[in-house]
């Protein structure tokens, strides 16, 4: 009860909530974009299931402190360089991430032209139980490595295992509730789409750099995007604007 009390606790909880949220910004647009690929009747629950493994991902690194800490000691070196658990996790997951935005960005682009607009390779014709189980099985891989720096983060700044518990589990109810309309708006507009993926691929840059000590704040990819995303939003709203006085036109006529 004394801890419910103390204001420092819940102070560490909303930073704590608020860095996580943060840091699941990368793990939301992965899975909204996977979750594009299944039918439409699909995608919520795949959203959910995807979520639903990030936060028993989390959790379940919160409950092993001692292995994921031990992560940290080099196992061998690389032309001068410790080499740990925790950078092979990064590296195989940043490598993971950049060839699957690239893919990503190849069907969105060049499929795309090939199949029609609204149909591609993945979602032309009947999506089965494979096509399920193959996307959650992807987005269970890269919550592996999200979860993992997310983890080594809140240890870096709650002592309190409760808390830490308490911060991923709201965490993820507010991305429960923030993934459905991010996905439907990426999907409805494939230029945010393209962008999403360019974002995706220089978070695994990131990772893979990580991965050899080469430290790139997350704060400048974030700068990076949001400043294309604003760019891109008001080319959006200035083509509606556009086309909007284009059917204005042709109602007068």
């Amino acid at each position: 009860m004394e801890l419910l009390l103390d204001p420092n606790v819940w102070i560490a909880f909303a930073m704590l909530t608020g860095l996580e949220i943060v840091l699941g910004i990368d793990n939301i647009i992965f899975i909204s974009i996977l979750v594009g690929r299944l039918p439409p009747g699909q995608r919520d629950r795949a959203r959910k299931v995807g979520l639903g493994l990030a936060m028993v991902t989390r959790l379940l690194l919160l409950l092993s402190l001692s292995w994921v800490m031990g992560l940290t000691a080099d196992l061998f070196t690389v032309l001068g360089t410790g080499i740990s658990g925790r950078d092979l996790v990064l590296l195989l997951g940043g490598l993971f991430l950049l060839y699957k935005a690239s893919h990503e960005i190849f069907v969105e682009v060049e499929a795309r032209d090939e199949h029609g607009p609204g149909e591609t390779p993945l979602t032309a014709g009947d999506a089965g139980r494979g096509l399920f189980l193959s996307i959650i099985g992807q987005i269970a891989i890269i919550d592996i490595v999200f979860s993992l720096d997310s983890v080594i983060t809140a240890v870096g700044m709650v002592d309190q295992i409760g808390v830490m518990v308490a911060a991923v589990v709201a965490s993820v109810g507010v991305m429960l509730l923030a993934a459905k309309p991010i996905g439907e708006f990426v999907e409805r507009h494939p230029s945010i789409k393209v962008l999403a993926l360019a974002f995706l691929v220089m978070v695994g840059m990131a990772l893979t750099a990580e991965a050899f000590d080469k430290h790139v704040p997350k704060g400048y990819i974030y700068a990076a995007m949001a400043f294309s995303l604003l760019v891109e939003s008001l080319n959006i709203r200035s083509r509606g604007k556009r086309q909007a006085k284009a059917l204005g036109g042709v109602g007068h006529s």
